[in-house]
């Protein structure tokens, strides 16, 4: 029984950094998006919008499901490209990583209609929080 729990443990905790991983990419990313910073948008606020809104796109049906991890260490890399010191060799790792480029293409537009869904709807929250404040 307790090496059950010990493996299980361990599944939970591997399955729980590739996430970790992901959200302190989109993390740093947010930090730095200017429409963020005007728009007064907490950076915390806005990254977990924005996994828990992408997640619900990628394959795999849990956080341990292999296929998520496997995603979410895919969507960290695509989103960290520019810091890789050969980005032509990580885009076509990429594409192997995600089957094809169609795959790619279509995780890069989950990504970006998360953020832009999660930053209409945080804006829209903050005015209505305003307009009641009133």
């Amino acid at each position: 029984m307790k090496k059950v729990l010990v493996i299980l443990g361990v599944l939970v905790l591997s399955g729980c950094s590739e996430k970790e991983e992901y959200q302190s990419v989109v993390l740093e990313q947010m930090k730095q998006d200017k429409d963020i910073k005007d728009y007064g948008i907490e950076p915390e606020l806005m990254t977990k919008c924005v996994v828990d809104t992408s997640s619900n796109a990628m394959p795999g049906l849990f956080i341990l499901d292999p296929e998520r991890r496997k995603a979410y260490k895919n969507y960290a890399k695509m989103l960290d490209i520019n810091k890789s010191t050969d980005p032509q060799k990580t885009l076509i790792e990429l594409r192997e990583s995600f089957g094809a480029a169609k795959e790619l293409a279509e995780a890069h537009s989950n990504y970006v209609e998360s953020v832009v869904e999660c930053m209409s709807g945080l804006v829209t929250g903050g005015e209505e929080k305003l307009k009641n404040t009133k």
